[in-house]
């Protein structure tokens, strides 16, 4: 081989070797790039990486998750901020917290379906707990309005202010209470744990239902209906007659209501209203509660004990009705026959005031759901 061949060979296998190289790097090159942009387009379908979140309740973002919100006030109406707020699930542990802002709202973001309860607790105020929310998906929840009432203070020297303007609170609002927005339905207190009345307070609520445009209304169809069937014939059937028979019916009511709700009452420090247990209770429980009403009264301690109030109440309404009834019968008799009628009637009432009229009355507070509150208080235990 001449030398001239030599020289070409060794020339051209520097050059082999230079292809070679260059070939497997552009290669290597093209595959990493392939990997790269691999990676990059699978990049969405990979996890986040863990943050800073609530492991307990993870927000979610998905077109499932909801909101629970609403807002908090007190019985008369002003912002609650600060409360706080506990959003309790069904088979969880946990619950998920938050305060109401400085207008009393709040808001619960991410919720999945589920059940869930809402529990609020303010300092000086009732805690409220709701009915279970079963949340579907993608929904937005509001809290009816909720207005907190004024917790009893626990102090021996606050205990009577503070519960004589509570009661006094309270009571404004059930004289608002009206069944059809007509009938007065004064004396149910939608408030199981409500405050006692005092002595001034049971005779201002007697005053007022016995004064009240809708008795003097009532008291005209019941002289008009025994004016018709001619009851007590010795008054006669003339606007005389009816007159008697008006003033007669108006007598009994004041005088039953007046020694029924107030006097007796006071003496015997007994709450002259029917206190509504409500569907949060077994449908047993509800009916025994309501049929005992004419013989069981809560006394102003809380307790339940013997309603002497009301069965001497329609007692003595009875015995002195004679004094202005014709005398057809004896104070005794009618002091008999009313008792037992009181009872009877009382009972018969309060099936109406616990299963009919809290679905037609107007103006009952939106906190005032029954017989809520936990079991174990003075003022939560049943009869």
């Amino acid at each position: 081989m001449s030398n001239t061949n030599r020289s070409a060979i060794h020339t051209a296998i520097p050059a082999r070797c230079t292809l070679t190289v260059f070939a497997f790097f552009l290669l290597f090159g093209t595959a990493t790039l392939c990997a790269q942009q691999t990676l990059l387009a699978n990049n969405d379908n990979l996890p986040d990486a863990p943050t800073m979140q609530d492991t307990a309740h993870p927000q979610t973002t998905t077109a499932l998750s909801g909101t629970v919100s609403g807002t908090v006030t007190d019985i008369g109406g002003a912002l609650v901020p600060g409360a706080q707020i506990k959003l309790l699930q069904k088979g969880h542990p946990e619950p998920r917290l938050t305060t109401s802002d400085s207008g009393g709202n709040f808001t619960f973001a991410g919720v999945e379906p589920g059940s869930y309860t809402v529990e609020i607790i303010a300092p000086g105020l009732e805690s409220f707990l709701s009915p279970a929310i079963n949340l579907r998906p993608g929904e937005k929840y509001e809290l009816p309005a909720i207005g907190l009432p004024v917790a009893t203070a626990n102090t021996s020297v606050d205990v009577f202010a503070t519960s004589t303007e509570v009661a006094e609170q309270e009571l404004k609002a059930e004289t608002q209470q009206r069944v059809l927005g007509v009938i007065p339905n004064f004396y149910t207190s939608f408030l199981w744990n409500a405050a006692p009345l005092n002595t001034r307070q049971k005779f201002k609520l007697s005053f007022r239902a016995t004064t009240d445009p809708a008795v003097f209304v009532t008291t005209a169809l019941v002289a008009g209906i025994e004016q018709a069937n001619n009851t007590f014939p010795e008054y006669g059937d003339d606007a005389e007659a009816y007159g008697k028979r008006y003033g007669a019916a108006f007598g009994d009511a004041f005088i039953g209501r007046t020694l029924g709700s107030a006097v007796f009452p006071s003496i015997f420090r007994q709450d002259p209203r029917y206190f509504y247990m409500g569907p949060a209770n077994s449908m047993p429980k509800r009916i025994k509660h309501a049929l005992l009403a004419g013989l069981i009264a809560r006394g102003d301690n809380g307790k339940w004990q013997p309603n002497y109030s009301h069965v001497l109440g329609n007692a003595s309404a009875g015995a002195i009705s004679t004094l202005y009834h014709p005398d057809t019968n004896g104070a005794g008799d009618l002091a008999f026959r009313n008792a037992l009628i009181g009872i009877a009637g009382g009972g018969f009432q309060a099936l109406i005031r616990e299963f009919v009229w809290p679905h037609i009355t107007t103006k009952v507070p939106k906190y005032a759901k029954g017989k809520t509150a936990p079991t174990g208080s003075p003022a939560t235990s049943t009869p």
